[in-house]
Order: C-alpha cells, then sequence, then structure tokens
C-alpha cells in the first residue's frame, strides 16, 4: 500500500502534501501527517467533529451483504456506467477515481477489475472503513477525511468521483472534479428494501430522492447527463434481513425499529436504485 500525493492537499492550509520522509506526508507551511500503519492518511481540518462514521459492526453486516452478490447489478451498473463514459471519451492515459464515502470498498473493487489502468483515492470517515477499503484496492491511496469539510484533495485531481449511499458536498465534488469530469450517484428509490420497510425494519426513503440530488447538485455546477434506474429481487431469509437492517443508517435507530427476528419468513425483498451520472460543466 502506498500513498500517491498527487490528489492531496492539507487540510490545514491547503497547500499541496508531498512526501517529506519515510511515511510522513507534510506541505510547505510545515503541517506533517503520519500514514499509519494500515496504509492510509488521517486528513481532518482543525477541530473536525469527533465522530467516526461507520462502526465495524456496520461494516462487516456490509461486507458480508455485499460479498453474497445480493448488490452485484448495482456494482455492474456503476462499471457501465463508466467503461461506457471512457469508450465514448475515447483512450485516456489514465482514470483517477475518487471514491467518497468508500465503505468496504466494494464498488472501487469491481471497478478496478474493469479498468485495471485506473488510480483510486478510496476515501471515508470510517478509519475502519478505509482500511477495508484498501484491503480491497490495495494499490488505492487510502484517506480518512470530513466530507462536509473542505476535502484535503487538489483541484481538479479527479476524472471520476463515486459517491454510492454516500453524502454529498457538492461544492467541493466541483472543485476536485476536473471540467468535463463525471460524477456517478447511487441514490436509493423508494422502492428500495419496501417490503423491509414494511414490517418497520428499516427507515422510510424521501421521495423523489433523485430529482432532490439533482437540483442540490445543480446548482453547484453539475448538469444531469444520464439517469436510469437498476432494480432486482433478492431472496431474503433472516439472516439476510439482519444484515440489511444492520448495514446502513437504519442500524443507528434500532430502538426505535423492528427487530428482524420478528419479520415474517423468508420472501424476495426488492433492491431498487437511480445510477445518476452528472457532468462538471465548465465555469
Amino acid at each position: 500500500m502506498s500513498i500517491d500525493s498527487t490528489w492531496l492537499r492539507c487540510p490545514n492550509c491547503f497547500s499541496a502534501l508531498d512526501e517529506v520522509a519515510d511515511r510522513v506526508y507534510g506541505c510547505e507551511n510545515g503541517h506533517r501527517f503520519d500514514r499509519s500503519k494500515y496504509g492510509y492518511l488521517t486528513l481532518l481540518p482543525p477541530r473536525a467533529p469527533r465522530t467516526v462514521g461507520d462502526d465495524r459492526a456496520m461494516l462487516d453486516a456490509r461486507a458480508t451483504l455485499l460479498g453474497s452478490g445480493a448488490y452485484t447489478p448495482i456494482a455492474e451498473a456503476v462499471v457501465a456506467t463508466v467503461s461506457g463514459d471512457r469508450e465514448t471519451s475515447g483512450p485516456s492515459p489514465s482514470l483517477r477515481v475518487a471514491d467518497l464515502g468508500c465503505g468496504t470498498g466494494y464498488y472501487s473493487e469491481q471497478l478496478s477489475r474493469a479498468v485495471p489502468e485506473a488510480a483510486f483515492l478510496l476515501a471515508d470517515r470510517s478509519p475502519d472503513a478505509v482500511r477495508m477499503a484498501l484491503r480491497a484496492v490495495p494499490a488505492a491511496t487510502g484517506v480518512v477525511l470530513d466530507v462536509w469539510r473542505p476535502l484535503p484533495i487538489r483541484d481538479a485531481a479527479v476524472d471520476v468521483i463515486l459517491d454510492v449511499f454516500a453524502p454529498r458536498n457538492p461544492s467541493e465534488f466541483a472543485r476536485i472534479l476536473r471540467p468535463g469530469g463525471r460524477l456517478i450517484v447511487v441514490v436509493p428509490t423508494t422502492r428500495h428494501l419496501r417490503e423491509l420497510r414494511a414490517d418497520g425494519l428499516l427507515l422510510d426513503i424521501p421521495p423523489e430522492k433523485d430529482a432532490a440530488v439533482a437540483e442540490q447538485l445543480g446548482s453547484a455546477g453539475f448538469d444531469l447527463a444520464a439517469s436510469h434506474r437498476a432494480e432486482h429481487l433478492v431472496e431474503a431469509g433472516p439472516d439476510v434481513r439482519a444484515l440489511l437492517a444492520g448495514m446502513g443508517p437504519s442500524a443507528h435507530h434500532t430502538a426505535a425499529l423492528a427487530s428482524a427476528d420478528d419479520a415474517p419468513a423468508a420472501r424476495s425483498v426488492t433492491v431498487s436504485v437511480d445510477v445518476l451520472v452528472f457532468e462538471r460543466i465548465e465555469p
């Protein structure tokens, strides 16, 4: 595992970061950051909130569920979107992909197999997530960051941003993405896991989330270039229902939700997302 510092800027003063000693990265103003023994940098701004992102139990549930193939069609849709863009735009020396809110690294891992020449930045607020993601894509650069704050990523350093079931910082996404670059956002539809919501196992999803995201990003200089829905059924016995309930935001609200043990016997569950492709408009 190594750090490609050409992605990075200092979270304190926004100067470029470079390797200044073995496992130490710094800027011209003297700020220094050590690479962890697991291969990532922690680049949080001063006075960053003490939140740590998804905990290990949520990540383990997600890794198990994703490893079962339950969300493979979503990964295939992301890979097809990026691969299709490359065929349209023609070959480039290397594709620079920033997976922001990378979680376990599952989607970047699938994309790295399809586009092996791509370079990846894997970033999340959870150190455990970045550690897991680097195991999935060992050649990537891993960073712990706060997506709600100015990002420790250089201007126009990114060709493609992946934002899969993750928060968005529109103005910062626009800054780090090169003009003409693509932002791929995956959001759940109101049909997503609707059977589990009907059983009281998950939080509700706001209606027309895709339109709200398009409006949010449009104000920051993004144009919605394409959109398509990926939907399939998954057989969900008690174990799968527990994983689905434990891997996402609903895991933070278990006291207010029903237990997967009390849900009906195994049945099909709908997996439904919108894959939104935004283009960075030149200013």
